[in-house]
C-alpha cells in the first residue's frame, strides 16, 4: 500500500477498507486517523506520531489531497466505522481489548458489541481515566496477561496514540485510536444522518448543530485553498 507525505504528514492511500485492514493486521500497526485539520495544523509531536505509525484518510480533505497527488482510487475510511469493520471481519477468530470513555459508556459499548456479535471474544476492558503511572502499569500488565490480537483506545488525540505506543512496546497487536467512537456507537453522541455522510458533508452537519465550530471550519477553507494551489 502506497503513501504520500502531505505537509509532512505521511498518509497511506488505501483503495479499499479491506486493503487497509489487511495491511494493519499483517504489520500489527497502530492505526491513526488523518484529516484536513491534522494535515494543516499538526504539531511536531502529532506529526511524528502519525509518521511512526499507519496514518489513513479518515476525512474527505485527506482523500482530496491524496487524489491531487495522483492516488485516484483512494477511499475515505471514517475511523468510527473502521473499528466495526475490523470487528465484523475478525470477531470469530481474534480477541479484543477495549479502553476508553466513561465507565458507563465502555460498559454499554461492550454490551452492545456482544449483542451485535454474539461470538466476540473481548478479553477485558476499562474506562479511559488513567490518572497515575500505577494505573497505566496495571493496564499494560493486564494486556500482556490476556494477549489480545486487537486493541481499541478511545481517549482523544494525541493521548490515545501515545498510550498505544507505550503498550505496544510490551505487547505487539493491532491498535486503533477511536476518539469519541464509543459515544457514537452507544448513541450518546449522534452522528450525521447517512445523506450527509454519503455526500461528504458531515462537517457541514456538525457546523449546523454546533455553530461554535465555525473557527475550525475557517481553517478548513484555508486547507482547500492551499490544496488548490498545490501547497501540500
Amino acid at each position: 500500500m502506497k503513501n504520500f507525505k502531505l505537509n509532512g504528514v505521511i498518509t497511506y492511500a488505501p483503495k479499499s477498507r479491506d486493503e487497509l485492514i489487511d495491511y494493519a493486521v499483517d504489520s500489527k500497526s497502530i492505526l491513526v486517523a488523518v484529516n484536513a485539520e491534522k494535515i494543516l495544523h499538526s504539531t511536531k509531536q502529532i506529526r511524528a506520531i502519525i509518521n511512526r505509525n499507519l496514518g489513513y484518510p479518515d476525512g474527505i480533505g485527506a482523500v482530496w489531497a491524496l487524489k491531487k497527488k495522483g492516488f485516484k482510487n483512494v477511499v475515505k475510511i471514517p475511523g468510527c466505522e473502521l473499528w466495526l469493520n475490523i470487528i465484523e471481519r475478525y470477531y470469530k477468530s481474534k480477541t479484543f481489548y477495549l479502553i476508553g470513555g466513561k465507565q458507563e459508556i465502555v460498559e454499554d459499548t461492550i454490551f452492545k458489541l456482544k449483542e451485535q456479535f454474539s461470538e466476540i471474544n473481548i478479553c477485558n476492558f476499562r474506562n479511559g481515566y488513567i490518572n497515575t503511572e500505577a494505573e497505566e502499569k496495571a493496564l499494560i500488565q493486564d494486556i500482556v496477561k490476556h494477549k489480545p490480537d486487537i486493541i481499541f483506545v478511545a481517549m482523544g488525540s494525541p493521548k490515545q496514540e501515545l498510550l498505544m505506543e507505550r503498550i505496544q512496546q510490551n505487547h505487539k497487536a493491532v491498535y486503533q485510536g477511536l476518539g469519541g467512537s464509543f459515544d457514537v456507537y452507544t448513541g450518546e453522541v449522534k452522528r450525521a444522518p447517512n445523506w450527509w455522510v454519503n455526500n461528504n458533508l458531515e462537517w457541514a452537519y456538525r457546523l449546523i448543530k454546533q455553530p461554535s465550530r465555525i473557527i475550525r471550519q475557517i481553517h478548513l477553507l484555508r486547507f482547500f485553498v492551499l490544496l488548490k494551489l498545490n501547497k501540500f
